[in-house]
């Protein structure tokens, strides 16, 4: 049942963690810190083929995720090979990142209106038709740059659909008291992915073509696509929705406002914006720099990505056995500046072992911020709104890559990515400290203390306990 809209509360509110269930209306506030939860946490007693749903969940993701990985590494290692410029690295980055911004505004909102199931399949299917098309015009002998440019934009805005709908998707089938570690064993799965997906893609591309990648990943987006099917997933109700343009405006409206006034929210996704602008960016580059400083062979760029994806895939094992932090927020506060120190010191690197060696230990720490970030997320937004916080995580990822990159790209050009890691370094790590110690930094982490106990249910759903990756956890 829904409660009537009011306006959101002050901004020094804490996170109040709600689960699946019958939803409140998009401009309800979240409860006080002593008022009890919005919706009862969602246990194992409720959906108890739970393990099998999540199971196969995460297996056509992990599909579907394979495939896209595979496109990514090809087409960022084709331009860096033949044009090792870091302007068209720049180009690739604003038209694979700014449609997913545009569009995850939207995607957000249908998320929480329309089925979740269906949105996931329906963006899979265009990516995998656009994939399937540029295949097909290369192999026609058409291969301008600006074709890839349309073929990313096109994948970047199905992701805009598909991210929010996923991140908002996976509370409604898993257990309040198995979030975090589902989380955890997704980002791993992730991980393996990335882990995996390098040397594929190297091997494909040396041994047949880009357009054989392109082919595996329209196989790998059905088989996705036939899993989901599988999946009964459960529809929120929302009485308050209204139907047709108006209804749509109203939560479009209602999700700005939600996270532009709950304070706790929009300190998460600054924090956020601000680790991609100033390291997920600059580590874009990072192909560029190997190419430059270490030679131009394929298995140095595989090198490079294993390296990362070895360390995420560790990471990810470690969170999801050990559960991370009591505290999500200082969980990532701390990694946030580990990602500083661990910038300037790949910067610094003039041995390549070296070089990867921080590589891997910047993958071994990306799930120990993208998991409790997405957690403390996951647990403070109500249920019905999760598609529209989620399609802003989305715009933030999607807005921050390419801001960095228009930034870093140019700069590339004219000096050397070894400098502009150690720059970006050291100001992520002035900003982060910075942040922390104004008033609303100071607010964020007495919120998260105040709520700690609340956000972690036991497994009989009365204490405390652990509770995930995106999406994409950071996706280099």
């Amino acid at each position: 049942m829904t409660t009537p809209a009011t306006a959101p509360p002050p901004d020094d509110r804490p996170p109040t963690p709600t689960r699946t269930g019958a939803g409140t209306d998009a401009d309800a506030p979240a409860a006080a810190p002593d008022a009890p939860l919005a919706d009862a946490p969602l246990t194992a007693a409720a959906r108890p083929r739970w393990r099998r749903d999540v199971t196969v969940f995460l297996t056509g993701q992990t599909f579907s995720l394979f495939g896209s990985m595979l496109v990514q590494y090809a087409i960022m290692w084709h331009l860096t090979l033949q044009t090792r410029s870091g302007t068209v690295m720049a180009v690739y980055a604003a038209v694979g990142f700014l449609p997913q911004a545009v569009v995850s505004v939207f995607g957000g909102v249908w998320a929480d209106r329309l089925d979740r199931r269906r949105l996931i399949i329906g963006a899979d299917a265009t990516i995998a038709a656009t994939t399937l098309a540029l295949a097909v015009l290369m192999l026609s002998g058409y291969d301008q740059l600006w074709l890839l440019y349309v073929a990313a934009a096109i994948r970047s805005a199905g992701a805009g659909i598909q991210t929010p709908a996923v991140s908002s998707l996976l509370p409604q089938i898993v257990p309040t008291d198995k979030l975090m570690r589902v989380n955890g064993v997704n980002g791993t799965i992730q991980s393996a992915m990335m882990l995996l997906a390098p040397a594929v893609a190297a091997g494909l591309y040396a041994w047949a073509s880009i357009e054989a990648i392109f082919f595996v990943d329209v196989v790998t987006a059905l088989v996705g696509i036939g899993l989901l099917l599988l999946v009964p997933v459960p529809r929120l109700v929302r009485t308050d929705q209204e139907a047709g343009v108006r209804g749509y405006v109203a939560d479009l409206v209602g999700g700005v406002r939600y996270v532009v006034t709950h304070a706790f929210v929009r300190w998460v996704l600054l924090l956020w914006g601000v680790v991609f602008v100033l390291i997920v960016a600059p580590s874009f580059l990072t192909p560029l720099m190997v190419v430059r400083s270490f030679g131009d062979e394929v298995w140095k760029l595989t090198a490079n990505e294993l390296a990362f994806s070895v360390g995420m895939t560790l990471g990810g094992v470690a969170v999801a056995w050990w559960g991370g932090l009591r505290n999500r927020v200082h969980m990532v506060v701390l990694t946030t500046l580990l990602f500083a120190v661990l910038n300037v010191g790949l910067g610094l690197s003039t041995n390549m072992w070296v070089f990867f060696g921080f590589m891997f230990l910047i993958g071994l720490g990306v799930p120990f911020f993208s998991t409790p970030t997405m957690t403390v997320l996951q647990e403070t937004v109500e249920p019905e709104r999760q598609g529209r916080v989620f399609g802003f995580v989305g715009v933030v990822m999607a807005v921050a890559m390419p801001l960095g990159m228009a930034v870093f790209g140019p700069l590339a050009d004219r000096h050397s990515v070894e400098s502009l890691l150690v720059a970006a370094g050291v100001a992520l790590l002035v900003v982060v400290v910075v942040s922390v110690a104004l008033p609303s930094g100071r607010r964020a982490m007495a919120a998260a203390d105040a709520s700690d106990g609340a956000a972690r249910p036991a497994p009989d759903g009365t204490g405390a306990e652990g509770t995930p990756a995106d999406a994409s956890a950071s996706q280099r």
